[in-house]
């Protein structure tokens, strides 16, 4: 098969940013527009309906104004509001073996109809809480949000009577701030859970033990009259045109974060697609939308459980249907970013076929135009490279095979097919990491453990000992300033360390 001509091979590069800074291509976004696509992750993780932070930024923004009047403050509680559950899908798996469903079982805890056993066990999950906020404090710091959206963030599961977590600290040691983002939030889940009146009885009931009561008062007495004001709230995020860009791979990676076997996967699957695309023939701003689009594609995972995610074989019919929204809820949260119109409307098709048998549409043939079938066919191949719970990574032999087979299947174009293998032959060499901060032996080791592998594991793996695993992990989490695989494999990511 013939393509129109290549140029350039995704094996030359040896990191993520050098692919897409050589290339040309600009995989970034506004900052508002990345704390909004940040956001609607964090809605889906805790089961709320997509849209709840950024009504809980415009209540927190109300209360602040009450509080203080206008200044910088403002945009510190829109933006903590935002990324409060920024670190959820970092913990989802945590969660998810804790409650059974780490999406429902968050929903009830947050609107307070979860069991009471059940509850006692979240109080008591401290170690979840560490991981939520050292991932949420990684991402305002790589946003570069300052130090008072970090500080924030890292007290939001405090409380004002120091019965809170991950420190359990006392109320002079809590921003202020972060009372009024939690106190927005569970203004705005309780009433749609349970009505305006049960609400604010519940929190008036915490006034000195959740939040000081002085902010209690305040937030009562305003109540009624803010909550109308969100029927007003605009549905669309438009940055300022001269507002700072921020790289779109961050996005990729919290998603990715939710299942610990898919660390990386947004990334490579935005090599892959992009070169495919490349030797296919397509126009930069063309390459630019297929590479965003491999980094958002997964967004909509979020509002799938992790047991779902994790189950060998066949799912039952409900929880199958569950799997094959995927796209539609990616698709229902980008809405209110413009920016990311064209890289949604490509990255939606991930999971249709030619035949059309795909979901979440059931397009088939000419409906699927070249971006649409490049994307697809990528996001197959690099599953297949991958291991999952449930079976060991297929060699590119192997895959090669599995994916013609498909082609022949009529789910695939086999043209397209050939243009994706061939774009992929030099995949495994951009997997070297960059060894800057850390050894090269510390970068192995962080690529194995943000993929799900236990010390034991690894030290099997490479032929050492679980105690030389853990003095090695001792001294990643020293270099990247933090306690959690989580947070690593995040902060590893973002660096450059692992791909």
């Amino acid at each position: 098969m013939c393509w129109p001509a290549c140029d350039v091979g995704i094996g030359q590069l040896s990191d993520p940013g050098a692919f897409f800074m050589d290339s040309g291509l600009q995989l970034d976004i506004s900052l508002d527009g990345a704390l909004a696509t940040i956001a609607q992750v964090g809605d889906l993780s805790m089961g709320q309906p997509l849209g709840h932070s950024r009504r809980v930024a415009a209540l927190a923004r109300m209360l602040a104004q009450a509080c203080h009047g206008d200044g910088e403050h403002l945009q510190v509680a829109e933006q903590i509001a935002l990324l409060r559950w920024s670190g959820c899908t970092a913990n989802a798996e945590g969660f998810a073996d804790l409650l059974g469903d780490d999406v429902d079982g968050r929903r009830a805890m947050l609107d307070l109809t979860l069991g009471n056993e059940q509850m006692n066990a979240v109080h008591q999950a401290t170690p979840l809480a560490v991981v939520h906020c050292e991932v949420s404090g990684a991402i305002a710091k790589t946003l570069q949000l300052g130090t008072a959206v970090e500080a924030g963030l890292c007290r939001v599961f405090e409380t004002y009577d120091g019965t809170g977590r991950p420190l359990g600290v006392a109320h002079e040691h809590i921003p202020e701030v972060a009372y009024q983002v939690v106190m927005a939030g569970d203004l705005d889940i309780l009433t749609r859970a349970h009505g305006l009146d049960a609400a604010l009885r519940w929190i008036n009931e915490q006034s000195d033990r959740r939040y000081p009561a002085s902010l209690v008062s305040l937030l009562v007495a305003n109540a009624k009259a803010w909550l109308a004001d969100l029927e007003t709230l605009c549905t669309k995020v438009e940055p300022a045109p001269e507002q700072r860009r921020v790289s779109l791979t961050l996005v990729g990676d919290v998603i990715d974060l939710k299942l610990p076997w898919l660390a990386g996967h947004s990334r490579q699957v935005a090599h892959v697609a992009v070169e495919a695309a490349r030797l296919w023939g397509l126009s930069e701003p063309t390459l630019a939308n297929i590479g965003k689009s491999a980094l958002i594609y997964g967004l909509g995972r979020a509002a799938v459980s992790n047991h779902l995610w994790n189950s060998p074989g066949s799912l039952p019919y409900g929880a199958a249907e569950r799997v094959r929204l995927v796209p539609y809820w990616t698709q229902q949260a980008l809405r209110p970013v413009p920016e990311l119109t064209a890289p949604a409307e490509i990255a939606t098709h991930a999971y249709e076929r030619l035949d059309g048998s795909g979901y979440f549409r059931g397009v088939a043939g000419d409906a699927l135009n070249a971006e649409h079938r490049l994307f697809a066919t990528s996001v197959a191949w690099v599953a297949l490279r991958q291991a999952r719970p449930w079976r060991t990574a297929h060699d590119e032999a192997a895959a090669a095979t599995l994916l013609k087979q498909d082609a022949g299947r009529g789910l695939f174009d086999n043209d397209v097919c050939e243009a994706v293998i061939a774009a992929a032959s030099g995949e495994r060499r951009l997997r070297q990491p960059k060894p800057s901060l850390l050894t090269a032996r510390e970068c192995r080791i962080l690529l194995e453990i943000s993929r799900g592998a236990s010390n034991k594991q690894v030290a099997q793996l490479l032929a050492i000992s679980p105690s030389t695993v853990r003095t090695h992990m001792e001294s990643i989490f020293r270099k990247l300033q933090c306690s959690t695989r989580a947070a690593a494999t995040l902060k590893g990511l973002t660096m450059g360390l692992i791909a």
